[in-house]
């Protein structure tokens, strides 16, 4: 599956998995990116990093490493 870096901008995706050591999962879950959360591309940075995401009814913005292991299901 793509991860969250690769989706356009205005593009959505559901939440698959996510990679990495167990310190970052968590503080990623803390932030609200868990597995079956729908998120949308909003913007990216001028130099591409970070990017913002729209999140349930609020915004984060996550740095390029850390969206590519945020694996995505795109949704039309």
């Amino acid at each position: 599956t793509p991860s969250l870096d690769q989706l356009q901008r205005g593009r959505r995706g559901r939440i698959t998995r996510i990679d990495g050591d167990d310190g970052l999962v968590q503080r990623m879950m803390e932030m609200g990116l868990l597995e079956g959360e729908e998120v949308e591309v909003v913007a990216f940075a001028p130099m591409g990093d970070p990017i913002e995401v729209r999140l349930g009814d609020y915004r984060l913005s996550l740095r390029r490493v850390e969206a590519a292991r945020v694996h995505v299901e795109p949704l039309p």
